[in-house]
């Protein structure tokens, strides 16, 4: 979509369907050419000035019938198709998927099994918490992780409402092994902020890399 016009996706946006597969078209060429199996499908926001409840229905349908195209496009090059939540009370007020469930039910409809659950514990913290359960419960259908520390967005040691090595020995014991994106602000120097990946290695018997120092 078109930020600077306020877009944040169009997938879920009635009347840009046009433009959804246009942006997927180049999405695609630009993952092919990067080697990123994964893309990310942006719901899009309630359209300004109008009542989210009176058009969730159009929203839906619309963000259906343009995941499964997505999914369809998606499954010829060997690529999975990810919607994310972003919270709604902090983060965008308008964006039209805000909770795990809504996303669930969605792709539940949607049915193609190339389409997964980003999920941002950042915004599932704000709309839910309950994050060991939604873990639990939505693990199959989740396609990648992402952190950042609850309120402040920071790295996931700094100060906030998230136990994050809890939280990394719950995701290895349910099986996860995909990648966990890190999508938060550093407070200040990037790497002096990756300190505490470093410090959870060594709490795990692993260095520098995740490499185990017994295989050494």
């Amino acid at each position: 979509g078109d930020q600077e016009a306020g877009e944040m996706g169009l997938a879920a946006v009635p009347g840009r369907q046009a433009a959804f597969r246009q942006g997927l078209a180049a999405a695609v060429q630009y993952a092919r050419a990067v080697g990123c199996p994964r893309i990310h499908l942006m719901a899009g926001r309630v359209p300004m000035g109008a009542d989210r409840a009176a058009v969730a229905g159009e929203m839906e349908t619309t963000f259906i019938e343009n995941l499964r195209y997505a999914a369809d496009l998606l499954a010829q090059e060997d690529m999975i198709g990810l919607v994310e939540p972003i919270n709604n009370r902090i983060t965008d007020p308008r964006y039209f998927l805000n909770t795990p469930h809504q996303a669930a039910a969605i792709l539940e409809k949607v049915g193609r099994p190339n389409l997964k659950l980003q999920l941002d514990l950042f915004h599932c913290q704000i709309m839910d918490g309950n994050l060991s359960r939604n873990l639990e419960t939505y693990f199959p259908l989740i396609g990648h992780i992402q952190i950042a520390q609850v309120p402040g967005r920071h790295e996931p040691d700094s100060p906030g409402e998230l136990n994050f090595p809890y939280i990394f020995e719950l995701l290895e014991s349910l099986g996860y092994t995909g990648y966990v994106g890190c999508e938060y602000a550093p407070k200040g120097d990037t790497l002096e902020g990756l300190g505490w990946l470093r410090s959870y290695w060594q709490s795990r018997g692993l260095q520098h890399g995740g490499t185990s120092k017994a295989a050494k």
